[in-house]
């Protein structure tokens, strides 16, 4: 346990090294009552942004992830809460997140427990429910996305020149974003699948269609999920496909993308041939 603890705080100064360092200007306190407890610098935007984490089996990531987002919207001077959306996982994840909402406090920590497996387009919905934020951010826990990429898909949706940006997409594809730690047969499988719903659907020249790191405006997201019908990783691709259908307009940028350390990939058979199927649904019916 004291080696996994030392791992996990290494991790986590190599990551704030890696953005420049943070002087938060805060203080939290450990409260039993769960009321917030973080006393953030003083900000003039008033803007609250949600962010939705569905977790399973995620308890070594889930207080990592925390940091890394309470860091970077602290030194940005951004309001923000967290919304973790439990599917019962059996790693116990659930009383971890309960105790980070003790540390980090209510207002910036809220949790939506489930009673099983549900998939991930109802995990969103779920957390849609529960936010209150104005913008939404969808991201996984597992420490695939790095939030120091948030400030700047918040700079691309707030200083658009022409039109108003409704979606920005955390990107590998464009010049600039990339992937680390995967093996061949994982790059040839994701190139792949993106590569073919590019040639196939119509999404106004979006470059990551199965990437799940994104920005919404608040009204994009009610808008478009009601109407998804795909599951997996075939439905992060289905809101691009709607979104521009619908006219919105959708914005990039590029990040790197770096697998998971702990825990186990959801990749597998089934969640390829769900792409697929969602694939051809989607390019016989948009």
């Amino acid at each position: 346990m004291n080696a996994i603890i030392s791992i996990l705080l290494l991790i986590y100064f190599l990551s704030i090294l890696s953005i420049s360092s943070s002087q938060p200007g805060e203080t939290c306190n450990n409260l039993e009552d769960g009321e917030d407890t973080c006393s953030t610098s003083p900000s003039n935007n008033k803007m609250l942004y949600s962010i939705i984490l569905p977790t399973y089996n995620e308890r070594d990531n889930l207080p990592l992830i925390t940091q890394f987002i309470h860091d970077t919207f602290t030194e940005a001077k951004l309001n923000y809460e967290i919304v973790v959306v439990d599917d019962s996982s059996p790693d116990n994840t659930l009383e971890v997140a309960k105790d980070l909402q003790k540390i980090f406090g209510t207002n910036h920590f809220q949790i939506v427990s489930r009673p099983g497996k549900l998939g991930l387009g109802s995990a969103y919905s779920a957390g849609l429910k529960k936010s209150k934020g104005q913008r939404i951010i969808l991201m996984d826990a597992d420490l695939s996305h790095h939030p120091k990429f948030i400030p700047q898909m918040i700079d691309v949706m707030d200083n658009s020149t022409n039109k108003k940006v409704d979606i920005v997409s955390g990107t590998r594809y464009a010049r600039g974003g990339g992937v680390a730690g995967w093996d061949t047969y994982r790059k040839l499988t994701s190139c792949g699948a993106n590569f073919l719903a590019s040639f196939l659907l119509n999404t106004g020249g979006a470059s990551d269609l199965t990437g799940s790191f994104r920005l919404y405006e608040r009204d994009a997201i009610e808008l478009i999920l009601p109407s998804i019908k795909c599951k997996g990783y075939a439905f992060q691709m289905e809101i691009l496909v709607r979104a521009h259908k619908a006219g919105l307009k959708i914005g990039e940028v590029p990040i790197t993308f770096v697998d998971r350390i702990y825990g186990e990939s959801k990749l597998g058979a089934n969640e390829i041939i769900m792409y697929l199927k969602g694939l051809l649904q989607l390019f016989f019916t948009t």
